[in-house]
């Protein structure tokens, strides 16, 4: 399931946006909820100072009525219930209800004091307020508590913040609309990146051009360039490899025709018998020289695509071993001695069996193949400072200073040199070495003829 980047930002842009929307919602309700009480307060306090105001002290007794504008100022949709209760300085009721609930602390005169209670299991907010008799100041002030059910409250507070939801909601809505508009006019430089690169013609290879990229796409960019520049050297690496291959072929292919047609109008048969043998021998330098073409393009496949599960622990005597098995015969037939010595019996090296094994076949054949007959062909193994070495020397012709280096690219040869090779087995060599994190050096032996093949081993796989 592909994944839109469009919806992505969206939803980082707005899940924060709506987190502060519920969170300032709450607030909002706390707000409304305190507004509401102060409302609620204020009435209370006004029917309570009204209801004060009517009582005196008069012929030895206390005169009080309850105006109607007191209870008038509670009027709402919703029905609340009012209760008061007016009593002396000394706890007289004067009127009103007796289990209306007392205040839990002492008042100071015209101070008044707001609490919570329940009246008949309902719960009221009340507010009581100690006033001074008009009349007789040295009578103790007389206390008025009013109170109401908070349904009118619930109401007020719910009012005051739906509207302040919806107000979020309305500013949440347009926040969306100008970022989905914003985010389509952002994401423009990148749909016209994806628009430029969809309309390239296939193969082309061309940097793209940096002008009018944004600063945030220039890494983007600059890593696709890379990339198709690395695929320029790699394309252009294998059409030099695939024109070399075609050249490599073309030879043994045209001499196998030319020897086939001489074999068919050979007469006699021992010109035939001969023409039969020179294209057996072609056929099998052709052979080889696919394989190695198969193998270089194995090598090549590796170190582009790693795979750490195929790197193991192999035992490069025993590698060795194999490989003389393999190669005994045509080192039998131009009667080199070949030998093998080594000071590390249990010596292992950490790469792909199959690297290992071509690195040994190529250089062990190169040695077989270069060496004059009655030649010498040793392959040490050895150990030293944590790192496995591998050795192959012979006493051939060896390879001058000068040409080291260039007997590493693919067919190259050196032009003196009368052998059956076709210049890619030091090519295989260095690519599998480079994938297993070895390191390949070129040296004239002790003896001073000859070549020397060092492959060092640093024990950890490469890619």
């Amino acid at each position: 399931m592909r994944h839109s980047l469009r919806i992505r930002l969206l939803v980082w842009v707005l899940v924060p946006l709506a987190s502060a929307v519920a969170v300032d919602g709450w607030i909002s309700y706390r707000n409304a909820l305190d507004t509401a009480s102060v409302v609620q307060d204020q009435l209370l306090l006004g029917s309570a100072r009204t209801i004060a105001e009517q009582i005196r002290f008069e012929d030895g007794s206390f005169q009080s009525q309850i105006p109607p504008a007191a209870l008038e100022l509670f009027q709402s949709s919703q029905p609340d219930r009012i209760y008061y209760r007016v009593t002396t300085g000394a706890g007289h009721l004067l009127s009103g209800y007796t289990n209306l609930a007392r205040p839990p602390v002492a008042l100071q005169a015209e101070t008044p004091y707001f609490f919570n209670a329940s009246m008949n299991a309902t719960p009221v907010r009340v507010v009581a307020f100690l006033q001074p008799v008009i009349g007789d100041p040295g009578v103790r002030p007389v206390m008025v508590e009013v109170a109401q059910t908070l349904h009118g409250h619930r109401q007020l507070a719910n009012s005051l913040w739906l509207h302040s939801v919806r107000q979020q909601l309305l500013i949440l809505a347009l926040a969306a609309v100008f970022i989905v508009f914003g985010l389509h006019r952002g994401l423009r430089p990148l749909l016209g990146l994806r628009n430029a690169v969809t309309v390239r013609e296939p193969g082309t290879l061309q940097p793209m051009a940096t002008e009018r990229i944004p600063v945030e796409l220039m890494p983007l960019v600059d890593s696709l360039n890379d990339y198709i520049r690395r695929l320029q050297a790699h394309v252009d690496a294998q059409g030099i490899f695939i024109q070399n291959a075609a050249h490599q072929l073309r030879t043994p292919l045209a001499v196998l025709n030319a020897q086939v047609s001489y074999a068919m109008r050979a007469t006699d048969e021992s010109g035939r018998a001969e023409s039969l043998t020179a294209l057996r021998r072609t056929l099998q330098q052709a052979v080889r020289l696919v394989n190695q073409l198969l193998t270089l393009s194995a090598a090549k496949a590796l170190a582009s695509a790693p795979d750490p599960e195929t790197v193991t622990h192999n035992s490069l005597d025993v590698v060795v071993r194999e490989v003389f098995e393999t190669l005994v015969g045509p080192a039998q037939a131009k009667n080199i001695d070949l030998g093998f010595e080594t000071s590390a019996a249990s010596a292992c090296v950490l790469a792909r069996p199959v690297a290992l094994r071509e690195i040994v076949m190529n250089l062990v054949d190169n040695a077989i193949r270069y060496t004059q007959p009655g030649g010498i062909v040793t392959v040490r193994v050895a150990s030293r400072d944590g790192k496995t070495i591998l050795t192959v020397e012979d006493n051939g012709p060896g390879i001058a200073p000068e040409s080291r280096e260039r007997v590493f690219e693919r067919f190259y040869r050196i032009q003196d040199q009368d052998s059956d090779g076709s210049g890619l087995g030091l090519a295989i060599v260095r690519e599998f070495a480079a994938g297993a994190g070895a390191q390949v050096s070129l040296a004239t032996p002790p003896s001073g003829l000859g070549l020397a093949v060092t492959v060092v081993f640093s024990g950890q796989a490469g890619a």
